[in-house]
């Protein structure tokens, strides 16, 4: 069970918005989850149900016009929605990697693919930098996140003030009376909010300045940790270089000396690679990656453009770039949708098979359930931004609950079913006015009048599979779920048992 491996992230009650010129759009409401070490967890859901939003803001990717309304994202034990830019760089792409849906779009198209695999493992090829900043690295993340904290609780609070404002000016048929109040509101608000700024820069800005002092201390004793190591590297090669040229300058005969000048060429490359990535072994591990995700001819392809590769090619390179930095965690973002039904069913195999070699936690974002079928461990369903229902891969397929999730299973093209395909009438509602009671009440035949009056809690179906539907209320009629889903699993268990 994944619940009994170490768990690598967790979103715990997660809420942003948006804001926008015709209001606040409720993207992501109360979301929580845990992603466990090795598993994939699929998040499926139609177009606006918030699953983008929530991997974006997992990278720390989100638009400037968001606002984290609530929750928190913890990873290693720090919470991804406090930390600095700074170490965010440092997360994001190294520790944390994200496949986008369209390829195309991901690469530069005027670029070389080789260049553009190898264009982060240049960007940081300078090691002894890279030694540096990893010995300065737990203070200068205490001290940036510090800061960061500073400005996002700040900034946070004048979203807020600027979104309670805007409500006030919008109100219609007001009397002056009414008007006057609401200046009176909006100048107490405004004070509140100066008075908050002032309070939390001074309380945060105290304990910066003492963790500003440890990271000075820091730094001194990290320059000269990274000057001894130079100079060890440096008088190791030069001894050896002594060394070798003494054997030359003795060596009997030429095949000796040819064998000697390849371990001087051998020194040096060794050297310049204990203090930097040099374009000969970027382009090394570039074409090794390119061979395990499947790309032929990788020495061939690696001075080609994107325009010459076909869409799952593309798709298997964008792979390879967010591999390049061997994270433990990779997001994929409807990777597949841009592709034909063919090349999706490739490039879901070579996730799974490089997530199961490298043991990656995975997170699948798709719209399409029958995508995530073999490859899910736990699946969540959303719509209107929550999660409606939350269980194991099997639970959701076999057992689900949820008129919602009953939809997409009912929406699926099947060549075994005789039932006919079912498409989920209306369309999703509006954000800016979310629903009060159950948001997808107003498109489901199984709606009862609670639904439109209260927001349903989670129902235990198991102790891993959870629902949000007042169905599973034990005071709700007895449903049965539409007979193409139920028909539909009596197929594949009967196919499963026959295997």
């Amino acid at each position: 069970m994944a619940e009994s491996k170490n768990k690598v992230l967790s979103v715990n009650n997660l809420e942003i918005n948006f804001k926008t010129d015709n209001g606040i759009v409720k993207a992501v409401r109360d979301v929580s989850f845990d992603l466990y070490e090795g598993e994939t967890l699929c998040i499926v859901g139609e177009s606006g149900s918030g699953k983008s939003v929530t991997s974006k803001a997992i990278m720390g990717i989100l638009a400037n016009n968001a606002i984290i309304q609530g929750g928190n994202i913890i990873y290693r034990g720090e919470n991804l929605l406090e930390v600095s830019e700074d170490e965010f760089y440092k997360i994001r792409g190294h520790k944390i990697g994200m496949i986008f849906q369209d390829p195309l779009s991901s690469l530069n198209p005027i670029v070389k693919i080789g260049k553009q695999i190898t264009e982060a493992m240049m960007l940081n090829n300078d090691k002894l930098k890279l030694m540096y900043n990893d010995l300065i690295s737990d203070d200068l993340i205490r001290y940036k996140n510090t800061l960061a904290k500073m400005n996002i609780a700040i900034s946070n609070e004048k979203k807020i003030l600027e979104m309670k404002i805007s409500e006030l000016n919008a109100q219609e048929g007001l009397t002056s009376a009414m008007k006057a109040e609401n200046r009176k509101k909006i100048k107490q608000m405004k004070a509140d909010f100066k008075a908050f700024e002032k309070k939390t820069r001074e309380e945060y800005s105290k304990q910066a300045r003492e963790y500003k002092a440890e990271l000075e201390n820091s730094e001194k004793n990290a320059k000269q940790k990274v000057a001894d190591y130079k100079k060890k590297v440096e008088d190791d090669y030069k001894a050896k270089c002594a060394g070798l040229k003494q054997r030359l300058s003795g060596a009997s005969d030429d095949a000796e000396k040819n064998r000697i000048r390849e371990e001087l060429k051998a020194a040096k490359l060794e050297y310049t690679n204990s203090i930097s990535i040099t374009k000969e072994e970027a382009r090394r591990r570039a074409i090794e990656i390119m061979r395990e995700v499947g790309i032929p001819e990788p020495e061939k392809r690696f001075e080609q453009y994107p325009f010459e590769f076909s869409g799952g090619m593309r798709q298997r390179i964008v792979i390879a770039i967010a591999l390049t930095a061997s994270p433990e965690i990779l997001i994929c973002d409807e990777p597949t949708t841009a592709l034909d039904v063919t090349i999706q069913a490739q490039i879901l195999e070579l996730i799974n098979r490089i997530k199961q070699e490298r043991n990656l936690s995975c997170i699948f974002i798709t719209h399409d359930l029958g995508v995530v079928a073999n490859m899910a461990d736990r699946v969540a369903v959303m719509y209107a931004g929550k999660i409606v229902e939350y269980g194991r891969a099997d639970e959701i397929f076999y057992d689900p609950r949820h008129p919602y999730t009953w939809a997409l299973l009912s929406s699926i093209p099947d060549v075994n079913s005789k039932e006919r395909l079912e498409a989920i009438p209306g369309t999703p509602p509006n954000m800016i006015y979310p629903p009060k009671g159950d948001a997808f009440a107003a498109r489901s035949k199984y709606a009862m009048n609670i639904d439109f009056r209260e927001q349903p809690p989670y129902f235990k179906v198991s102790d891993t599979h959870y629902a949000a539907t007042w169905l599973l209320d034990e005071h709700a009629p007895k449903v049965e779920m539409p007979k193409i889903v139920s028909e539909r699993i009596r197929l594949s268990l009967e196919v499963n048992h026959e295997q």
